[in-house]
């Protein structure tokens, strides 16, 4: 681990003259800002294309992992925001066998999507009376949202095969025209409402439904978008505890957003200038509470009859957070067992501000303790924008402009391959791995 946060970047020398592309040495030192799950994913995709001969030096002034993190309650430790991973998240399921993780046993808990004042729909034990409920409220829409995802997962899942091949893109629309066409690229302009409510679902699913969802995941409405040759040498100043410092690199990759709310960036002698990037951040607070609930708030007046584990909410004015659940220890033992609603338990509750004392006491008969983490978590999705570059000079990427598109841990992970296998090709001069067309085409013909 190399010094603490880069809070200057710059371009030291002038472009000296390049080896002929076969015989290309690689190059001597990379430098990746920001240890969280992108910066740590493009460090070891870079170490695994470029070799163990490069030296790579991370630059983080907190610790590794960025948002994955944890707290500790009663000496046992809780996620403080969810850290679930997808079958279909390939990268991600590599990370897992790789670091020898185990996957953690499942606790059953039911959930609801609570409105302020009512249940808008209620989850039961019983399957079959789940999908009738949907389709008694909603009609056929949430079968007409899982066709909608299914198609879109399709599409998506041909990153892997491209990226197994070598294949790299130069911009986030080239990436996304590879997968879906204009189609895909045009969603990140337009929101999930309209994206659903064209292909027939309910405004009612909508507002109740993917809200909730919404709301749950980034904080926001459903207006957030359908799919969230020479050498240069760029010298990173830094300072840390043991002072200032700076050091000198073949190449660059900055993982932590680069937008006037999130960065303590410079960059000084770039021929054009690297300019600021529009846009805002929500801010995203997670509160992990060790109490009782109040369950008389949610209209159960006996707490052993409360049946949720987990309670989203819908989009309605004045409720104060998005949503709660009781959460499990990250180590379950064989005769761990969920708390009863009567006892005290480890409830997690997301909000867009700070819990006054009011809103806690509202939330909970009363608890022993209150632990907050508080960040600037998604962008704002709701803001006019256009995507970020990956390319931010000949050989310094940018990786976090991904999260316009969308913010999950699978979807950095992507762009961290994509920007080591970026890296790679640019250096070794292989255009033939860059931004090329009827890549599908192009991946069968190899096999």
């Amino acid at each position: 681990m190399a010094p603490p946060p880069a809070a200057l970047l710059l371009p030291a020398l002038a472009a000296l003259l390049a080896a002929p592309a076969a015989a290309r040495a690689p190059p001597r030192s990379i430098a990746v800002v920001g240890a969280g799950l992108g910066g740590s994913a493009v460090a070891y995709f870079l170490q695994q294309h470029f070799g163990p001969q490069v030296q790579l030096d991370v630059y983080e002034p907190a610790g590794v992992g960025g948002r994955l993190a944890t707290v500790t309650v009663n000496k046992q430790q809780y996620e403080s925001r969810g850290a679930s991973i997808h079958a279909l998240s390939l990268h991600m399921q590599d990370f897992v066998k790789i670091l020898g993780l185990k996957h953690r046993r499942e606790v059953a808990g039911k959930s609801a999507i609570f409105s302020g004042e009512h249940f808008v729909l209620e989850e039961t034990d019983w399957y079959l009376l789940n999908l009738f409920r949907l389709w008694w409220h909603y009609g056929i829409s949430f079968l007409r949202l899982q066709m909608w995802v299914e198609e879109v997962m399709e599409k998506f899942m041909r990153i892997y095969k491209y990226q197994a091949h070598g294949y790299a893109f130069s911009s986030l629309e080239e990436l996304l025209r590879s997968l879906g066409g204009d189609a895909f690229v045009n969603m990140t302009q337009r929101s999930v409402a309209e994206s659903l409510l064209e292909v027939g679902v309910t405004q009612r699913f909508v507002d109740d439904v993917i809200a909730a969802v919404l709301r749950s995941s980034y904080g926001q409405s459903v207006l957030v978008p359908a799919f969230a040759e020479g050498r240069a040498l760029y010298q990173v100043h830094y300072e840390g505890s043991e002072g200032q410092g700076s050091a000198f690199y073949d190449m660059v990759v900055v993982t932590t957003p680069l937008h006037p709310s999130r960065s303590n960036f410079t960059f000084e002698n770039f021929e054009p200038p690297i300019a600021d990037f529009p846009g805002a951040f929500q801010p995203s607070v997670t509160s992990v509470v060790h109490g009782y609930l109040n369950s008389s708030y949610f209209g159960f007046p006996d707490p052993k009859l409360f049946p949720f584990a987990s309670i989203l909410t819908t989009d309605t004015p004045n409720l104060f957070f998005n949503a709660m659940d009781n959460i499990c220890p990250v180590n379950i033992s064989a005769a761990f067992r969920r708390k009863q609603p009567q006892e005290a338990a480890v409830w997690r509750v997301l909000s867009q501000q700070l819990l006054d004392k009011q809103q806690l006491k509202t939330l909970f008969r009363s608890y022993y303790s209150v632990q907050v983490t508080e960040w600037q978590a998604y962008p704002r999705y709701d803001a006019a924008k256009s995507l970020p570059p990956i390319v931010l000079h000949e050989n310094l990427f940018y990786l976090s402009g991904v999260e316009w598109v969308a913010s999950s841990m699978e979807m950095i992970a992507v762009a961290a391959k994509n920007v080591a296998l970026l890296a790679y090709n640019r250096w070794h001069q292989d255009l033939e791995k860059i931004d090329q067309k009827d890549l599908m085409h192009k991946v069968k013909t190899e096999l």
